[in-house]
């Protein structure tokens, strides 16, 4: 069994910048899910190390480069209604199409 001071120091090198909880676990013979519960239990009740209270800090984003749209080609539809051919893109309104088509069967 851990004293509180040994889960605290624990606790507190695994919030170092750059720490990973893993390797801070294997290196002290604990489990992540320890270091995550003696945290959580820290933070509960207050005592939480300094280290975790600052702020996050945040890298600036940088992008190289143009960001240019990508637009999928444009699909072609082209219905055949007797001698009528109907030609359109595949972004037409289905009921808008349906209209259509009625409006060819019935003129014929």
């Amino acid at each position: 069994m851990r004293s509180e001071a040994e889960r605290a120091r624990i606790v507190a090198e695994s919030l170092l910048p750059g720490a990973q909880v893993s390797d801070v676990a294997r290196k002290h013979g604990a489990t992540r899910w320890q270091i995550y519960d003696w945290r959580r239990r820290f933070r509960q009740r207050g005592r939480l190390p300094p280290c975790e209270a600052s702020p996050p800090t945040f890298a600036p984003l940088v992008v190289e480069g143009g960001l240019e749209e990508h637009q999928a080609p444009a699909i072609k539809l082209e219905i055949a209604i007797g001698d009528v051919v109907l030609r359109t893109d595949t972004a037409i309104d289905a009921e808008q199409l349906s209209r259509v088509i009625r409006a060819v069967r019935a003129s014929r």
